[in-house]
């Protein structure tokens, strides 16, 4: 994970060409154990065996990214930073930042969940990354429990 989130830099970063953000929610089921993805869902439900699924009833899918926006992430030069803000009941804000690339076959057009990946996996319509240096087992356990206890989560994709 990259240790300087996105969010330090400067607002008018020339490095950030394009931004989305995703509002949703934890849920009592987020373990966030999967090794090599991590997810987020439109659905409102989780069910145990969602063990890469972060946040639950999302605000936006990628069909709903702008088609500039699918287009950067199809570059395969192109580095996707994806940062979690997780607001825990105590106050607390936990950040994590996860780094990954774009790549030609990234479609983005799933109107219910996106995916990001630490293979170089993208024969789908969900995956919002590829070849990522983290995924959902990666993160800070505090983040984990916050989203557990049902906390809002903004996932906010930037493309440089």
């Amino acid at each position: 994970m990259n240790e300087d989130p996105v969010d330090d830099h400067p607002a008018g970063d020339p490095r950030v060409e394009h931004v989305e953000v995703v509002r949703a929610r934890g849920h009592e089921n987020v373990t966030a154990e999967h090794a090599s993805t991590f997810e987020f869902t439109t659905d409102d439900w989780l069910t145990p065996a969602g063990d890469c699924i972060l946040g639950v009833a999302a605000d936006r899918t990628p069909r709903d990214f702008s088609a500039a926006f699918r287009e950067a992430c199809q570059d395969p030069d192109a580095t996707i930073a994806a940062t979690i803000t997780v607001e825990a009941e105590d106050g607390e804000t936990h950040t994590e930042t996860i780094v990954g690339r774009g790549d030609p076959g990234l479609a983005l057009v799933d109107d219910r969940s996106m995916v990001g990946r630490t293979s170089e996996y993208s024969d789908d319509e969900r995956t919002i990354l590829v070849d990522a240096d983290a995924a959902a087992a990666d993160l800070d356990r505090d983040l984990v429990a916050a989203l557990a206890d049902g906390a809002d989560v903004e996932l906010r994709l930037e493309v440089r």
